[in-house]
């Protein structure tokens, strides 16, 4: 049995299973809607002080299924460039979270991934999504799909490919695309440039996405999961798409001069 241990608890979220679980329940209860079956959650993915609202508001709206996939972004180079994660549980302080190595099989042959353990040893991205996923769904089952390229026509296939998949199982699978929006700029050019993104998720418009993340330099480190996660949306039939919160790192420290957008959008 191989275990990926944690890489980021006590930093970005707490270490102590019951202070993990409290601070967890506290964000979930910041939903303003019942729980509902969704094709895609966009969640932010800092530490908790910072985007854990906005993370809890979104995931708090979601029915979680048994099965997810989690898509994020590489924010280090280690390991195979897109890889789906092997080891066979994922390990936090309220215990094991198990890898769907079915599932996981599937999405890396249909979407030509490679499978690599290296790729996520360290990334925070996907992590941090699993507390909420487990505290909404107790017996929920993981697939890690670490993303650290992109270019159109490449994150379309992979979209694609999701969405056979999930269509060939024959059961929910909720798919999580985890991003933060704009970094370390002023709070009013965040809003501005962070706008413009979320227009193109609101959308459902994974190439207007891209086209204007890339065309206007923002610095939302999560495009590549997130245009692939509304190409498989789109692929599965979503319909609507809706801002749940939207917040940036200013308003935890006070300090708007150089700040963090963090967006949660549920797609069904």
């Amino acid at each position: 049995m191989k275990t990926r241990y944690p890489a980021v608890a006590g930093t970005f979220y707490p270490h102590v299973q019951g202070e993990l679980v409290g601070v967890v329940d506290a964000y979930l209860s910041l939903a303003r809607r019942e729980r509902e079956p969704a094709k895609v959650v966009v969640s932010p993915h800092a530490g908790y002080v910072f985007s854990g609202k906005v993370a809890g508001a979104a995931m708090g709206e979601v029915l979680v299924p048994r099965r997810v996939i989690i898509l994020g972004p590489k924010h280090r180079r280690a390991g195979a460039d897109a890889a789906v994660a092997r080891a066979d549980q994922w390990r936090f302080p309220f215990g094991d979270v198990p890898i769907d190595s079915e599932l996981s099989e599937l999405v890396a042959r249909e979407a030509s991934l490679e499978f690599d353990d290296e790729a996520h040893e360290q990334e925070h991205s996907l992590e941090v999504q699993v507390p909420f996923l487990w505290r909404s769904n107790p017996g929920v089952t993981i697939t890690a799909v670490a993303l650290g390229y992109g270019n159109a026509p490449r994150l379309k296939e992979i979209g694609r490919a999701l969405a056979k998949v999930i269509e060939e199982v024959g059961e929910p699978v909720l798919i999580v695309a985890s991003t933060d929006m704009s970094h370390h700029v002023p709070e009013d050019e965040a809003g501005r440039l962070d706008k413009m993104a979320i227009d193109q998720i609101l959308d459902l418009d994974p190439d207007g996405l891209w086209k204007t993340v890339t065309s206007r330099e923002i610095s939302m480190c999560g495009v590549v999961p997130t245009s692939v996660a509304l190409h498989a949306a789109n692929a599965l039939g979503a319909e609507d798409a809706r801002l749940v919160r939207y917040a940036t790192s200013g308003d935890v420290n006070g300090d708007r001069s150089a700040v963090v957008g963090y967006a949660g959008v549920v797609i069904d």
